[in-house]
């Protein structure tokens, strides 16, 4: 397992160095739309506007999408390409077997990944005036948060493998990630509260907006809901790619396009 992460750790530093140009465009047109919609509620709400600890957490739900984004798409677009290419069926024949590949070339690019979300972080809050703090604390949310994530990048990349075309699918699903993670579900109260837990990053979202944007102490009863969150959305997800790849074998589809 750790020559293969080392393998897609080569991988991935190839691909970033040979095309630089798509991380660098990726990175002014998430600031730029971000910016848009800024200088949008600016203008709407006139010169009395005061924000307060509202434009910290909108920017850091906006960045967690993006990272949501980066991770769900990744190994969708990965099998995608893979078909495309003829090699897809190679990867499911490898010694390691298809979602220990998956998942090493996800975890390859976090680094990458997390690279680019400080860097865009650093310049939303440069154009925007926003003051956030780092506390050590936000490592546990986060790791729940990318538990959650990569378990639904799994349920994803199961509709690559299996219907191989994604690019209507994907964008329906990012909007409904920006409505889930832009949403104060952390402020919900009663039932609302209740069903939020359940739904995918939330409660991983609510503590990194407490933490960072309102200067709260971590709360350990959320941090371990937060946790089983992760875990639940994670084993769905090998799961539901199990069960995607006995399907594609079964109807003779790994090789095909």
């Amino acid at each position: 397992m750790l020559n293969l992460l080392i393998g897609e750790l080569k991988r991935t530093w190839i691909q970033f160095i040979r095309y630089p140009t798509e991380i660098i465009g990726g990175i002014v047109i998430i600031t730029t739309v971000f910016y848009g919609l800024f200088l949008s509620a600016q203008y709407m709400a006139g010169p009395a506007m005061g924000f307060g600890d509202r434009l910290d957490a909108v920017v850091i739900g906006y960045v967690l999408w993006t990272l949501a984004l980066y991770i769900v798409n990744d190994i969708a677009i990965n099998i995608q390409f893979e078909a495309q290419t003829g090699t897809l069926e190679q990867l499911f024949l490898s010694p390691f077997g298809a979602p220990r590949v998956f998942f090493a070339r996800a975890v390859a690019s976090l680094a990458l990944r997390l690279t680019l979300i400080v860097i865009i972080l650093l310049i939303l809050m440069g154009i925007t005036g926003s003051r956030l703090a780092f506390p050590l604390a936000l490592i546990w949310p986060l790791l729940t948060l990318l538990l959650a994530a990569y378990g639904l990048a799994f349920v994803m990349g199961s509709v690559a493998l299996v219907f191989k075309r994604v690019q209507q699918i994907l964008p329906i699903f990012q909007f409904a990630l920006l409505f889930l993670l832009a949403a104060p579900t952390e402020e919900w109260s009663g039932s609302a509260r209740f069903v939020a837990n359940f739904l995918p990053m939330l409660p991983s979202t609510g503590l990194l907006r407490n933490l960072m944007a309102r200067g709260q102490s971590l709360d350990l009863t959320q941090l371990g809901i937060a946790l089983l969150n992760g875990l639940l959305y994670f084993a769905i997800g090998i799961a539901v790619f199990s069960w995607a790849e006995r399907q594609a074998k079964r109807k003779g589809i790994l090789g095909g396009y």
